[in-house]
């Protein structure tokens, strides 16, 4: 699931190429940016900046995204800016580490 993929994961593919679907529409984006949040051992914190062109929806919401080499999977998108280049979306991570932790025998 793509919700889950770790932000290395996405970091091995930045500058390339997303597809959307949802809310009757589809459209290709390029990931141009990871920003580091505040993480901690046990949270991660990221949100992943995407560009897609002009003519790309300007609706936040929930979109089916497909990829050539990761798991595909729902992420909420929210349009931030729109300019000559295209419309920017930004998908934002906040979630627990799964921390396998080591109990010693008492």
């Amino acid at each position: 699931m793509l919700g889950t993929t770790p932000k290395t994961s996405f970091a091995d593919n930045l500058n390339t190429r997303f597809r959307a679907t949802g809310n009757d529409t589809a459209f290709d984006l390029e990931l141009i940016e990871i920003i580091d949040g505040r993480s901690t051992q046990r949270q991660e914190q990221f949100s992943l900046v995407f560009r897609a062109t002009q003519d790309a929806p300007v609706q936040q919401g929930t979109y089916h995204m497909e990829h050539d080499h990761l798991e595909a999977g729902d992420l909420f998108l929210v349009p931030f800016s729109r300019d000559d280049r295209g419309v920017c979306y930004q998908a934002v991570f906040n979630r627990i580490i799964d921390q396998q932790t080591s109990r010693q025998p008492d």
